[in-house]
Order: C-alpha cells, then sequence, then structure tokens
C-alpha cells in the first residue's frame, strides 16, 4: 500500500508503489525528474548542511534550515506543463544587483518565510509542494542545520601525505586534497520522523546520485535515517554518478564510490547499483564491487545525448522502470 499527500498530511492509498530518493544538489533533483515520471507517490529525503551561496547567508543570518538543496527538489517535481514549468523557473530565479538581495534565489525566501510563518519545516514545504503542484513531497533528513567536516589528505601539494581537516560543504566540494572520510557536526543528529517513516514505508529507496560526500553519504550519518535504511524491508538502488566530481572525488573510479560508502556504513546492504554503461571503464571491478555491497549491478543508457556529464530524465526513468518493474514485490503500475 502506498500513499498521496493530501492538505501536507500522508494519506495510504492502495496500486501505486511508494518511492523515496535521498541526496541534494543536483544529483537528486535529476533522480527527481526521472522517479515523478514513474510515481506520484514520491518523497525526496534531502541533507541540510548547505553552507555556501543564498544558503549560507539565510542560514547564517537566520539560523534556519540552509533552503536550498530543498528549493532544487520541489523545482525538479515540478510538472512539465505551463503551470509546473513557470514555478520551476521561478523558485529558481536568483535576484542580480548591487544590493543585498544579489545572489538570493526567490524559492530560499519562500521557503524560509513559511518557515518563520509557520514554524515547522515539514508543513512549510508542503505548502510550497501545493503551490508549486509538485508531484511528490519534500523532507529535509534533520530539522537543525548540520555541517560537514572532512578527512582530507594532500591538501597542500608541498606535503602529500598530510592529513588535514575541512570543515563546510561548500569547502569539502571543491577541496583540493583527497577526502578520505566525512562526519557531521553536530556528530548523531536527530532525523525528521517524517523521514525516517518515508524509508521504512517505501516500496523502493533511491540513493544517489549526488556529490558523494556532501550529498549523498551524510544520509548515513544520522543514526536514526541509517537504521531506517538498513532495517526497511524496501528494495534499495544506488545510482551511481556519471563522472567523478571534480573536488571531491577526484580521479575516483565508479568501483571507489562503492567501496567508500562501504566503508561509511558497513552494515548497509543494496540491492541494485544503476551506472552508465557507457562510462564504466572496468565493469567487472564494478560488479565485484557491487556485489561486496550484496549488489546486482544494472548497466545502462542514463546520460544526455549532448555529452555533458549529467543524467537524461527520460533515459534515466526508464532504467529505474526497467529495475522497478522486473524485480519489484508489486504489479506494474502504468
Amino acid at each position: 500500500m502506498a500513499s498521496h499527500i493530501v492538505a501536507g498530511r500522508q494519506v495510504r492509498r492502495r496500486g501505486a508503489p511508494q518511492i523515496t530518493a535521498l541526496g541534494g544538489g543536483q544529483g537528486l533533483a535529476a533522480s527527481l525528474r526521472a522517479l515523478r515520471r514513474l510515481t506520484g507517490e514520491l518523497t525526496a529525503v534531502v541533507t541540510v548542511a548547505d553552507n555556501g551561496g543564498s544558503s549560507g547567508r539565510l542560514r547564517t543570518e537566520l539560523g534556519v534550515l540552509p533552503p536550498g538543496d530543498l528549493r532544487k527538489a520541489l523545482a525538479a517535481l515540478c510538472g512539465d506543463d505551463e503551470w509546473g514549468r513557470t514555478w520551476s523557473e521561478v523558485i529558481q530565479h536568483r535576484f542580480q544587483s548591487d544590493g543585498d538581495l544579489h545572489g538570493h534565489a526567490v524559492g530560499n525566501l519562500l521557503i524560509v518565510a513559511l518557515w518563520e510563518k509557520l514554524g515547522d519545516p515539514v508543513e512549510a514545504l508542503a505548502y510550497v509542494g501545493r503551490l508549486l503542484g509538485a508531484h511528490g513531497r519534500v523532507l529535509p533528513m534533520s530539522a537543525v542545520p548540520l555541517d560537514i567536516e572532512a578527512t582530507v589528505r594532500g591538501l597542500d601539494p608541498g606535503a602529500p601525505d598530510r592529513v588535514d581537516t575541512v570543515r563546510g560543504q561548500a569547502e569539502v566540494a571543491v577541496t583540493t586534497g583527497e577526502v578520505e572520510s566525512v562526519r557531521l557536526l553536530p556528530q548523531d543528529p536527530p532525523a525528521v520522523p517524517e523521514a525516517v517513516a518515508a524509508v521504512r514505508d517505501a516500496d523502493w529507496v533511491v540513493l544517489g546520485p549526488g556529490s558523494w560526500f556532501t550529498s549523498v553519504l551524510p544520509h548515513l550519518m544520522v543514526p536514526e535515517l541509517r537504521d531506517a535504511l538498513v532495517e526497511t524491508r524496501s528494495r534499495k538502488v544506488l545510482a551511481l554518478n556519471l563522472v567523478a566530481q571534480p573536488g571531491e572525488t577526484e580521479g575516483f573510479s565508479p568501483q571507489r564510490h562503492l567501496e567508500v560508502l562501504g566503508a561509511h556504513a558497513p552494515d548497509l546492504s543494496v540491492d541494485f547499483v544503476l551506472a552508465n554503461e557507457a562510462t564504466v571503464a572496468d565493469p567487472e571491478a564494478l560488479r565485484s564491487a557491487a556485489k561486496r555491497l550484496g549488489a546486482e549491478l544494472v548497466l545502462d543508457n542514463v546520460a544526455a545525448p549532448d555529452g555533458s556529464p549529467r543524467h537524461d530524465p527520460e533515459l534515466l526513468a526508464a532504467a529505474y522502470d526497467r529495475i522497478f518493474r522486473t524485480h519489484g514485490r508489486i504489479a506494474p503500475w502504468r
């Protein structure tokens, strides 16, 4: 039995699969643009550790959760009709000026205004989702702002073996050293209960794609979310990036991404690893790494046809659909 959202509340109904997607930034947005084509019973659980740009400024000035990744997820859930396209563009619009509004995104201000008015981040995001006609709901993974701290080797080219600490999502994302591990501050933060329930109740959970250390792995460091991911009866798909990200995963092979995830969450198993066939140089090495997570490797064509390192929503949707239909515990829903 899956669910839909009425007046911001989850209502169970039969027939459609419930899918929960975890991540942040452009990677999660790409996954959501694909998944909303398959079901309306879709929940995004989003990282809240951004400290740069408009989000960082609002976080510092007002003490709120950083709204940027939540805004991107909401924009990705907008429909392809005129209403959806218009609102997606409006909330993504950034002011250009010589004053204090420069660089702020409209959606960030809207989300923060509703947080202040309603005092409940989950209810406020539900209000924004209804305004946009979003095909699903968006939840923060934690109700407190978080920071990412990384252990980085070789930050100073003159001391390649020295280990340093880099703090801040924006800083970790562009570090010139090799990221060895990440952690959250404060440690063991509380999870949003609705996010935990979304993971436990889903038919499918999708993790990734996205910035590996700053968008994907942080979900595994929130104890209640990690426990839910480990214990859920949902089937889990881990979607890999098309290429390594300059900065935090520079030079990483696809299998190295899986090894890092396994090191951060050794008790987590995955059912399927989805990777773009054309960008996997060593399929057998990746297949072995997937097997160590308990997963079957699925190679498919999910890259944008223009050659840019981004996922194509239609192709990614088709790849997810094949996995869900072939391996799901429920009948086809389209």
